[in-house]
C-alpha cells in the first residue's frame, strides 16, 4: 500500500501541482487520440517535440496508458544481439496489420525513447541498438480487446527483430484494422539545415607551406578557462536532446598519443565554449568515452584506427568543422592545437 504522506508530497507547491494538471491533461489527450486510432508513440514524439512532455514522464504515460488503461501486452529484453539494420525491421512490421505496436528503447546516451516501429521517421531516433541496453515491446488493438496469445507472439516476434533474427509472423499478424496510417501532424523531427560548405583551412604560414606541414589551425585567444562545473555540465547529455549519426574520424598519425589526446580535448573544449547547450559524445569500438584520458593511451589507439563521434542537443551545427579540426588532432598536425596558456580555450568556432 502507498503512503499517503508520500503520495501527493509533489502537490504540495504550485510548481508540483501544476506539473501533475499538465501531465493528467496530456494523459487525457493521448487516451482520446488512441481510441481514434493514433499511435502512443507518435503522440508522444508530437508531444516531445513541441516540449509539452518530458523523456522523464514518457516511461509512466507509457505504462499507465499502454499496460493499464489498453492492456496492451508487453515483453521486456536486454538485447544480446542486436540489429543492423532498422529499415528492414519496419518494412516487416508494417505488414502487421492485425496489431498496433509501441518499443521502448532505453538509449545509453539520450535516455528512454518511444518509438513507433511502423514509423521509418520515428524509427530513426534511433541512431543505433546496444548490447545489453532495455527494449519493451508493446502489442494491441488500440482500444479492442485482442488475444492475449497472438499479442505475445507479437511481441516476441519484435524482439527477435531487433535482436538480429527473422521470425515468421503469424498470419493472424497479417490481417486486421490497425494498419499504420502516418501521424496527423506531419511536423516529424527535422534534421539540422545543411550548413554552406566549410571554408578552407587557415593557410600556414610560408615557411610551414614550403615543409609540406599542411593546415594549420588558428593561434589561440586568452579566452577565460570555463569552471569545473561547467565542464561536468557540457559533458552530460541534456534530456530530451537529439542526436546526430556517428561521423568517422581516422587516426593518421602513427599513434594517437597524449599529445594528440590533448588537441582533441581542446578543439571539444573549444565546441563546448561556442555552443554550450550541445554536447560532443565520443566512441570507440562501439563504446561511449566519457574520458578520453582513460582510452586514449600511448599505442592503444594506432594509425589507422576509426575514432566516432556524434552530436547531442537541439539546433545542431558547425558538424563540418568540429569533423575537419578533429581529423587534424589526430594526424601529425595535431601541435597546432597545444598552443597558447594551458588555461585558455581556442577560438576555433
Amino acid at each position: 500500500m502507498k503512503s499517503l504522506s508520500c503520495q501527493f508530497e509533489g502537490l504540495a507547491d504550485r510548481e508540483g501541482f501544476n506539473a501533475s494538471v499538465r501531465h493528467a491533461k496530456t494523459v487525457i489527450s493521448a487516451v482520446d487520440r488512441i481510441e481514434d486510432k493514433e499511435n502512443l508513440a507518435d503522440i508522444i514524439g508530437e508531444l516531445v517535440d513541441a516540449k509539452a512532455l518530458d523523456r522523464d514522464e514518457i516511461r509512466p504515460v507509457v505504462s499507465m496508458i499502454l499496460g493499464d488503461k489498453f492492456k496492451y501486452r508487453r515483453l521486456s529484453a536486454n538485447l544480446s544481439t542486436v540489429a543492423t539494420d532498422l529499415g528492414a525491421i519496419t518494412e516487416e512490421v508494417a505488414k502487421w496489420n492485425g496489431v498496433d505496436l509501441v518499443v521502448l528503447y532505453f538509449h545509453p546516451d539520450l535516455g528512454v525513447i518511444a518509438v513507433n516501429p511502423k514509423n521509418p521517421r520515428r524509427m530513426g531516433q534511433i541512431d543505433r541498438l546496444n548490447r545489453p541496453e532495455l527494449l519493451v515491446a508493446y502489442a494491441g488493438r488500440f482500444a479492442k480487446e485482442g488475444d492475449p496469445k497472438l499479442l505475445d507472439a507479437a511481441c516476441e516476434a519484435l524482439v527477435d527483430l531487433f535482436s538480429g533474427r527473422k521470425p515468421k509472423a503469424r498470419p493472424e499478424l497479417l490481417k486486421g484494422d490497425c494498419a499504420y496510417k502516418a501521424p496527423k501532424d506531419a511536423s516529424e523531427p527535422k534534421a539540422p539545415k545543411a550548413k554552406a560548405a566549410p571554408k578552407a583551412a587557415p593557410k600556414a604560414p610560408k615557411a610551414a607551406a614550403k615543409k609540406g606541414r599542411g593546415p594549420v589551425a588558428p593561434a589561440p585567444e586568452p579566452v577565460p578557462e570555463p569552471p569545473k562545473a561547467a565542464v561536468a555540465a557540457a559533458q552530460a547529455v541534456k534530456p530530451g536532446a537529439r542526436m546526430t549519426p556517428m561521423y568517422s574520424v581516422l587516426v593518421t598519425n602513427e599513434l594517437f598519443h597524449n599529445g594528440n589526446v590533448e588537441a582533441w580535448k581542446r578543439i571539444i573544449a573549444s565546441y563546448n565554449a561556442k555552443h554550450p547547450d550541445l554536447t560532443v559524445l565520443v566512441y570507440y569500438d562501439g563504446e561511449r568515452i566519457t574520458d578520453i584520458n582513460a582510452l586514449f593511451k600511448w599505442g592503444k589507439v594506432k594509425h589507422g584506427s576509426t575514432i566516432q563521434f556524434a552530436i547531442a542537443g537541439e539546433n545542431i551545427c558547425d558538424v563540418a568543422k568540429l569533423q575537419r579540426y578533429l581529423s587534424q588532432g589526430a594526424s601529425h598536425l595535431f601541435e597546432a592545437f597545444l598552443r597558447g596558456p594551458v588555461n585558455s580555450v581556442m577560438a576555433l568556432f
